[in-house]
This record gives C-alpha cells, sequence and structure tokens, in this order.
C-alpha cells in the first residue's frame, strides 16, 4: 500500500494492521532519516575541507558552532509551533483550516527570521571573545558567524516550509531537496574555499577554479546552498502541496490571537529549550577552549562525527511526529500510542547498530574529517566513549518527537533542561581538570543514557496525551 493510503486510514478512522503501522512508520522515516543525513552531510563537508586548511581554521568554525546549532533551534522551534496545529487539523480532515495556519505561520516567519539575522549580525564581532577564543581564531570565527546570521530569513523559510509538508505526510520532497542542499554545498565550497588547483585523473590534467576564501567561502557556500534550497521548498510548498498550496486561493495572511496562542504555547517551550540546550552547549564550549586547539577541533569533530550516528533517531522521531499528530487529530489515542511504540524501538534499534558502527570505524570518520593526527587521535577516544549511549540517546530523541506531535512540550523542555544542566554540565566541571576532553564527554554519555530513561518514564506513566484534549 502507498503512504498516501495508509495515511488516509489514520484520518478517515479506519482499522489498521501492525503490518500497515510498521509500513507507514518505515514510509515516513526513511526520507525523514535521508533529509537528516544530508544535513550532517553539509557538517561534515564544511569541516572537512576545512580540517585540509589547518587546525586553527577548523577550530574557529568548531567554535561557533553550538551557538549556530542555538540559532537553528529556534527557527525549527518556530516552526514546531505552527506545524504541530496543522497536523492535528490534517488529520481532522480540516485542510481549509491548515492553510489557514500556514499563512499566518509564513507572515509570522518573515519577521522572526529578520529578528534572529539581525541578532546574529549584532553578535557577530563579540562572539568568540565571549566563548573565550585565543586570538588566532576570532577573525574567522566572527566572519563565519556572521554569513551564517545573515541566512537566517531564508533558512526559517526552509525549515517552515519543510516542517508544513512533513506535518501533511509529504516526506519525500522536503528530504530530496535537503539532499539537494547538501549536493549544492559540495559544489559551491570546493568553488569557494581552495584556490584554483590542477589536478592529475588518468594522465592527465585538470584545473578547477577556486576563490581561495577559507573559512568565508565556507560560509558563503553553505549560505548559497541554504538560500537556493529554501527558495524552492517554498516554491512547492505555495504552489503544490497536495494539503497546503496557497496559490489561487484567497485568504488573510493576518495573524489572529487563537493561532499565534496555540503556536507560543508549543513552540514557546521548544524555544526555550533550545536556548537552554545550546546555552549548556555553549557553556561546555567555554570549558574546552582553554584546553586548545586541538581540543577544540576535536571536540568539534567529534560532534559532527556522531551526528552520524544519531540523526537517523532525529528522522525517526520526525516521522513520529506526524503520525502521532495526525492520529491525535483524528482522535484515536490507542492508534497514538501503537505509532510511539514503534518509532520508539525502531530508534533505539538503529541507533544501537550505529553505536557500533561508530565504535569500530571512530579512527576512520574522524581521518575523513582532517589529517592532523594529534585531533583524528583524541576524536576517536571521544567517540567511543559516546558510543555506548547512543541507544538511550535514540530513546530520548524519539520520545520527543512523540510528545511534539501530542503538543506536550513544556515538561520535557524541562527535563531536558535539569538533565543537561544538572547532570553534564556538572559531571563535566569535575572531571575535566584530571581527564581533560574526554571527561567532558563521559559527561555527555551519562547524561544522555539519564535523559533517555526519563523519557520513556514520561512515555510510559506520564500524562502527555493529556495535552492536546
Amino acid at each position: 500500500m502507498t503512504k498516501d493510503t495508509l495515511i488516509k486510514l489514520i484520518r478517515e478512522g479506519r482499522p489498521m494492521t501492525l503490518r500497515q503501522q510498521l509500513l507507514l512508520t518505515v514510509q515516513l522515516s526513511a526520507p525523514a532519516i535521508m533529509a537528516q543525513l544530508s544535513s550532517i552531510a553539509m557538517q561534515y563537508i564544511d569541516a572537512a575541507m576545512l580540517g585540509r586548511l589547518g587546525a586553527n581554521e577548523a577550530a574557529s568554525v568548531g567554535l561557533v558552532s553550538t551557538t549556530t546549532w542555538l540559532f537553528m533551534g529556534l527557527t525549527s522551534a518556530f516552526s514546531a509551533g505552527f506545524a504541530v496545529q496543522v497536523a492535528h487539523l490534517i488529520g481532522a480532515n480540516n485542510s481549509r483550516g491548515a492553510r489557514d495556519v500556514l499563512r499566518q505561520a509564513l507572515t509570522m516567519a518573515l519577521c522572526f527570521g529578520l529578528l534572529l539575522a539581525t541578532t546574529g549580525a549584532a553578535i557577530s564581532p563579540l562572539l568568540p571573545q565571549w566563548l573565550g577564543a585565543e586570538r588566532a581564531i576570532c577573525a574567522d570565527a566572527s566572519t563565519y558567524f556572521l554569513v551564517f546570521a545573515l541566512t537566517l530569513p531564508f533558512m526559517q523559510l526552509t525549515h517552515l516550509s519543510g516542517a508544513m509538508l512533513r506535518a501533511s505526510g509529504n516526506m519525500k520532497v522536503p528530504s530530496l531537496l535537503m539532499v539537494m542542499m547538501a549536493l549544492l554545498d559540495v559544489v559551491f565550497n570546493f568553488l569557494l574555499i581552495f584556490p584554483t588547483h590542477t589536478y592529475h585523473l588518468l594522465g592527465q590534467a585538470l584545473t578547477l577554479p577556486g576563490a581561495g576564501l577559507g573559512v568565508m567561502g565556507a560560509a558563503l557556500g553553505t549560505a548559497g546552498a541554504t538560500v537556493v534550497t529554501g527558495l524552492i521548498m517554498f516554491t512547492y510548498l505555495y504552489g503544490h502541496s497536495e494539503e497546503l498550496h496557497l496559490k489561487g486561493e484567497r485568504g488573510s495572511f493576518k495573524p489572529r490571537a487563537a493561532c499565534l496562542r496555540n503556536a507560543f504555547r508549543i513552540g514557546m517551550p521548544l524555544g526555550v529549550e533550545r536556548l537552554v540546550m545550546c546555552g549548556a552547549q555553549i557553556a561546555t564550549t567555554t570549558i574546552v577552549a582553554p584546553l586548545g586547539a586541538v581540543a577544540i577541533a576535536a571536540n568539534a569533530f567529534g560532534i559532527t562525527a556522531e551526528s552520524l550516528c544519531y540523526m537517523p533517531g532525529y528522522g525517526i522521531a520526525e516521522a513520529a511526529t506526524t503520525l502521532v499528530g495526525q492520529s491525535i487529530g483524528a482522535r484515536r489515542p490507542r492508534l497514538t500510542h501503537q505509532f510511539g511504540r514503534i518509532t520508539i524501538t525502531l530508534g533505539i534499534a538503529i541507533m544501537t547498530i550505529m553505536g557500533a558502527v561508530m565504535y569500530l570505524a571512530a579512527p576512520l570518520m574522524m581521518r575523513l574529517l582532517t589529517p592532523h593526527p594529534d585531533i583524528v587521535a583524541l576524536g576517536t577516544e571521544i567517540l567511543r566513549i559516546e558510543a555506548f549511549a547512543e541507544p538511550m540517546f535514540a530513546a530520548s530523541i524519539v520520545c520527543y518527537g512523540i510528545f511534539v506531535g501530542a503538543g506536550d512540550t513544556m515538561y520535557p523542555s524541562v527535563m531536558n533542561f535539569g538533565s543537561i544542566w544538572l547532570v553534564r554540565l556538572t559531571l563535566a566541571i569535575v572531571l575535566v581538570p584530571t581527564l581533560g576532553l574526554q571527561g567532558v564527554w563521559i559527561a555527555m554519555a551519562v547524561e544522555l543514557c539519564f535523559r533517555g530513561l526519563i523519557f520513556l518514564a514520561r512515555w510510559k506513566w506520564g500524562r502527555w496525551l493529556k495535552v492536546s484534549e
């Protein structure tokens, strides 16, 4: 059976067999996983190319990476506040109401994206100093973050368009476009980071042009890929989405109080949670920064390498958000629980396998990012520490996606806050003086296991489903 046929079973209140539920979960998860992996591929591309330039260039981007994740997290939180409403309305077979929410979301997205861009540009000159960086990497770090900040309106458009398409059950288009963005990033970065160079292939000399802009080139390459992808994704959403197309339909783009209240109720805890989580990651960066450029680079490359293992979990979480959101909109609590059980099991199984692969392939993963032997050695150690936490990390990721689909964002955000600030940072502060960067990653692994357990407990015994009633 096709994905669209199976989704209609949810909306129409018709029974679904376990096989149909599993099939639909896989059909939605597979393209979402592909999209998440392509997003990480972009980070790999930037990191690997800059890693060829030297430790300082790699460290300059790694230094501000947690702050870029903070801003990207805010764009995702904003999008979720409206996309969850759309999923519920589509599940209730109210496509007109879903398009009405979309129009209001577009107006607010423009305002919010410009606000983020202005804020990011304003703090870019001072950010590296706030993070305690060495003077040698401050200029490049500021430049990279400034270019990133100026593209935030397009990033907001990309995230909102993708979230709306996924809420309608369309995982394929945003996933393919994210893959396209990664490919564009490869091309743009190659042309902008490195100078013109002659390569010898099969006895033939091939000269490829290059701007030789280094860190600035990496920033511009990623920015260009983001702008192109955002415009294409919005064009598809506006004119071609089966459920959400706005072309040729009249309607007001003026935000209304009821929709904004719901968006705020759902999105505000997510935004605060992103601030808290990324604030903690930034605090971790300040703990790592005094350890030197090698430790900063190894930490940044380690995070990038590990993300290949946990991004499948985020893809499954996106599918869980769609399945739970539409099941709740169709008023089918039993089916909602069943989809939760299936997605959690699938997420833990896949990330357990990925954790084992990461443990075995850690040296290779680091060598793909940098030729620097000291960074490779340190990065291998910390990746192998983190591998043991992947199963419980999967549980927390997928459970969070389930709760978002139900509109339950306040308590999970508080749980994330307590876990990362009270467990991870406390342990890191205690362990770093004696264990260095390894101490930071031991603290991270312990905290992820703890977080997974408390999220599983809330899914099993909490009142997350009552929030949407």
